[in-house]
């Protein structure tokens, strides 16, 4: 089984290009992640990861991610090589995101484009929308 779920904060704005075959989106960003622990005297160390998100995905990352913000991704690892064009060879892992995610707690008066575009919408057609008539099960 290939699955990754990470954590952190980004250290750019996604960068978004398309393919030159079938005109696809693809957003790329890397992620800073904190490690679990710390040496006795040292600061906490952090990894930094780089992801790739294609299609709705990249576009939901390019649209909505910003440079330090907190976001969760859900995706897979992936390698792949290449030669360029002075014979040297070249290696790279990256995440392939499947999903991704808001992780910042919301802050006061802060609203982001997201909550403005669909924030009403959102609950308004969620299937688990409750009205103050409802009883709760808990």
């Amino acid at each position: 089984m290939n699955k990754v779920i990470l954590m952190g904060r980004l250290t750019r704005d996604p960068e978004v290009r398309y393919t030159q075959t079938n005109n696809t989106l693809v957003a790329s960003f890397s992620l800073a992640v904190n490690r679990r622990f710390a040496k006795q005297g040292e600061e906490r160390q952090a990894d930094f990861i780089n992801i790739v998100a294609w299609n709705k995905t990249g576009e939901f990352c390019s649209k909505y991610f910003k440079k330090g913000q907190q976001v969760g991704v859900v995706g897979r690892i992936q390698t792949r090589n290449w030669e360029d064009d002075q014979g040297q060879k070249h290696y790279v892992t990256e995440v392939i995101a499947e999903e991704a995610y808001f992780a910042d707690s919301k802050r006061d008066g802060d609203t982001s484009n997201f909550e403005n575009t669909f924030g009403s919408n959102v609950s308004e057609n969620s299937e688990f929308t409750t009205s103050s008539d409802d009883e709760l099960p808990f």
